[in-house]
């Protein structure tokens, strides 16, 4: 059971932070596609107390979006806890402490999975935050900073110590980055030491990764990061692979090229048409995947700026292959 403050699941579909990806609008989409919980993109907390306009605009959260996550990072105690109470005024459900991200420039200036390197560190921020707000606080962390140094049932339990209502493993170490299997095994043996829910994440592309995710693991919830990008329907086709045995039907171009349309629309509604427009283009290639002259759509879809020519576009674009697939038939 994913029990955090008032969210109370049985088996909870959980989509991950993903800098420049899980901004209102792809969380948006995919909570009306099953997610149950949603996380923003990690805000630098050395960022929200400088006042930084472009990282406070990242804690924007709205209603229908709930019951969502607000995700910080950053290595110095006294910022993350300015940081954690300027989140806290945005009301999110949980407030998430990134352990766990690989990438060089947040590992470098000692956050994310850096923190790894120093447990007792760790245990000491999480403490902190923990104290000074009221809304319950998780983390997600990796299994180790590498091969050699894997701690992860040591973390988990002093996480547990330090006041985390729930932790999230990605279930590789920081020097695998995403490379490499994800070693689901960890997650039997962290639920032994702990008593709060532990979500898995790593290596979850597909809704049968989902279902053997919790068949194997035993996980309170699973988080899919990657998998959703251009897959958003991820979490529908997971839940009703685990209630009834299988999935009903394919997502076909019609429910991609749509889902991409309401997915930009809901941007422009929250960052205006012209930005919307521009940061649109990188999810694409996702929406338009294996689809017949997919790369001249996509290619036309990075001459626009604004949404009246994409829609148009795209809507002839469906046509085009119904026209193909009726003679291809």
């Amino acid at each position: 059971m994913f029990k955090v403050g008032k969210i109370e699941i049985e088996k909870a579909i959980l989509l991950a932070p993903m800098e420049d990806i899980t901004d209102v609008s792809f969380r948006l989409v995919c909570k009306e596609l099953g997610a149950d919980v949603v996380y923003t993109e990690f805000v630098n907390t050395e960022g929200l107390i400088r006042s930084s306009e472009k990282t406070h605009k990242k804690l924007l959260i709205v209603k229908e979006e709930r019951p969502v996550g607000i995700q910080i990072y950053g290595a110095n105690i006294e910022s993350m806890v300015g940081g954690a109470k300027i989140a806290e005024v945005e009301q999110p459900d949980l407030i998430d402490i990134n352990a766990g991200c690989w990438v060089k420039n947040v590992v470098g200036c000692g956050a994310g999975s850096a923190l790894l390197k120093d447990p007792p560190y760790m245990q000491k921020m999480v403490e902190e935050v923990v104290k000074s707000i009221s809304v319950p606080v998780t983390v997600k962390t990796r299994i180790g900073w590498d091969d050699e140094s894997i701690m992860i049932l040591d973390v988990a339990k002093r996480m547990e110590d330090a006041g985390a209502r729930g932790i999230t493993i990605h279930c590789r170490t920081r020097k695998a980055g995403h490379s490499g299997e994800a070693d689901w095994s960890w997650i039997p043996k962290i639920k032994d030491v702990v008593s709060i829910p532990v979500a898995l994440n790593g290596g979850v592309m597909t809704a049968p990764d989902v279902k053997r995710a919790f068949d194997e693991t035993g996980a309170d919830a699973v988080m899919i990061a990657r998998g959703a990008i251009g897959n958003p329907w991820i979490f529908d086709e997971a839940k009703e692979l685990m209630s009834n045995g299988f999935i009903s039907g394919r997502v076909d171009e019609e429910k991609r090229i749509k889902t991409c349309l309401r997915h930009l629309f809901l941007a422009i509604k929250v960052k205006g048409e012209k930005r919307s427009v521009l940061e649109h283009r990188k999810f694409y290639s996702g929406y338009l995947k294996g689809m017949y002259n997919a790369s001249k759509t996509r290619q036309a879809m990075m001459t626009f700026i604004e949404y009246a020519p994409i829609e148009d576009y795209l809507l002839n674009y469906l046509e085009e292959l119904k026209n193909h697939k009726l003679i291809a038939e």
